[in-house]
């Protein structure tokens, strides 16, 4: 039997190019929901904190313990000095920079498993890109925290604009955070925050401390940043999270006042706006 009727699905889409913005603006232009409006994610540096053993380490993990009972975290790490050796050795070989990425999130994922088992008398466990993606919800509701790895998982998929992978952890936090609608995204580092210098390098002490600013600004600063310059393109694309602090970790109660809705480092303001 033949016929000449067409079933047709109603969509708003269904005549439209997906690679037009302009045409698709209307429909899907709106901010998607929260997926995870009370996670609060904490990006803890490679080379700032992890890289400096026990005397950062276990401060910043009895911090983190003290804070459980009041949130649930996405704890994130980044790559450090081990990561830098991988990039030499690679340019070296002639990888193409697609390669060295996974190099690089191999170890901030070691990072990970050392602070996951640090943690683990309280249920903390590390866990892979694809159980953050798909599954972090019910790794929350068993445990107050979770770690993972801060770099974006793109691997040999890199935008190939430097022979450095441009997109590293402190980008991948953001991506994540906004991803989910985290209500809020802290950066620990090994300084009060954002200078307009770098304070360690000859003439530092004419580095003047910034409060606050927003990644429009940050992004025409040409001194030394204290994260990826890659986070600031990100931001401009935001679309659940406001802001982010930048706090250092090597003083006590930092993290603590941060994620307690505190002014203590830098605050950095992006490019979503407010509902």
């Amino acid at each position: 039997m033949t016929t000449n009727s067409i079933m047709h699905v109603a969509s708003a889409l269904a005549r439209q190019t997906l690679l037009d913005g302009d045409l698709t603006r209307p429909v899907a232009g709106g901010r998607p929901i929260r997926l995870l409006p009370w996670l609060q994610v904490v990006k803890i540096g490679g080379r700032s904190i992890m890289d400096r053993g026990a005397e950062a380490i276990l401060p910043i993990v009895d911090e983190i313990r003290k804070l459980l009972p009041e949130h649930r975290l996405l704890i994130l790490t980044g790559a450090g000095i081990r990561a830098r050796h991988l990039y030499g050795v690679g340019l070296d070989l002639g990888l193409p920079v697609g390669s060295l990425a996974p190099l690089a999130a191999s170890e901030a994922g070691q990072n990970g498993h050392i602070l996951a088992s640090l943690l683990a008398p309280e249920g903390v466990s590390y866990v892979e890109h694809h159980t953050i993606s798909n599954q972090l919800a019910i790794h929350l509701s068993a445990a107050r925290a979770v770690v993972g790895s801060a770099f974006p998982p793109y691997h040999h998929h890199e935008f190939p604009n430097s022979r450095i992978p441009h997109h590293r952890a402190d980008t991948g936090a953001f991506l994540l955070a906004d991803a989910l609608g985290a209500a809020g995204l802290t950066i620990v580092e090994d300084v009060d925050g954002v200078y307009t210098n770098d304070p360690k390098a000859e003439g530092g002490e004419k580095a003047q401390f910034l409060r606050e600013a927003n990644y429009q600004d940050l992004a025409k600063l040409t001194g030394t940043l204290p994260f990826d310059r890659a986070l600031l393109e990100v931001m401009a694309n935001a679309r659940n999270l406001e802001r982010v602090q930048v706090v250092n970790g090597l003083v006590s109660g930092r993290l603590t006042a941060a994620l307690r809705g505190e002014h203590v480092g830098t605050i950095i303001h992006t490019g979503a706006r407010p509902v």
